[in-house]
């Protein structure tokens, strides 16, 4: 939590900073869009306590319609550490995760200098664990594929013409449990095991960039 507090208050520092800059009307249609978040576990417990967030990122194409709705399609990358501190024996490594996605959304310029975006990604993910004690047994890495969901509330502020900033949250669904063995464990010990079936997720709060294409 104090790594996401900090997070936000990067944040809300940068969005105070480009308050200076002179704002002029965009009117959105073609836009490339990047995004840095810091993921934090949600829902699954032993997840949430074990896997660490490092980072998510992502970036895609967007097109945006007269009437606000927005279509895109992107590629994404997180990676979470395990804990060494809350697993009840050594192991290294963490997951890497992959995938492309397609967003469908809402954007709406409020006036010349403020927007909101809402949406969701869809998409597919891989998910690689990669530790010492999966590379020790030859399991290394143990992949596994699901569908990635991600609603996402953007707060966007532009900085010239043609470009914009953000501070965004989202909560992901990656689609699958985790258990002990994914890791190379038997067991994480001290939790219901209906625990380890509840779905993957996590909280996403960042800051991201679009680039404005003007017409012709």
């Amino acid at each position: 939590m104090k790594r996401l507090f900090k997070c936000v208050v990067l944040i809300a520092a940068l969005v105070m900073r480009m308050q200076n800059y002179s704002a002029q009307v965009i009117e959105p249609k073609h836009t490339f869009n990047v995004e840095l978040g810091l993921p934090n576990g949600f829902t699954n417990e032993p997840f949430k306590n074990i896997m660490q967030g490092l980072v998510n990122f992502s970036t895609y194409y967007q097109y945006d319609f007269k009437n606000h709705l927005t279509a895109g399609v992107g590629i994404r990358y997180g990676y979470f550490a395990i804990n060494e501190f809350k697993v009840p024996k050594p192991v290294y490594g963490g997951m890497h995760s992959t995938g492309a996605f397609l967003k469908v959304g809402w954007e709406k310029f409020i006036n010349d200098r403020f927007a909101i975006d809402l949406g969701v990604k869809v998409g597919y993910s891989q998910h690689f664990f990669d530790t010492d004690r999966n590379d020790s047994a030859g399991l290394n890495p143990i992949q596994l594929n699901s569908v990635y969901i991600d609603p996402t509330l953007g707060l966007i502020l532009t900085a010239d013409e043609v470009s914009s900033y953000r501070l965004f949250i989202s909560y992901a669904s990656y689609g699958f449990g985790f258990k002990p063995s994914m890791i190379g464990l038997e067991t994480f010990g001290g939790y219901d095991p209906a625990q380890f079936n509840k779905v993957t997720g996590f909280l996403i709060v960042g800051f991201g960039y679009t680039f404005y294409f003007k017409s012709k």
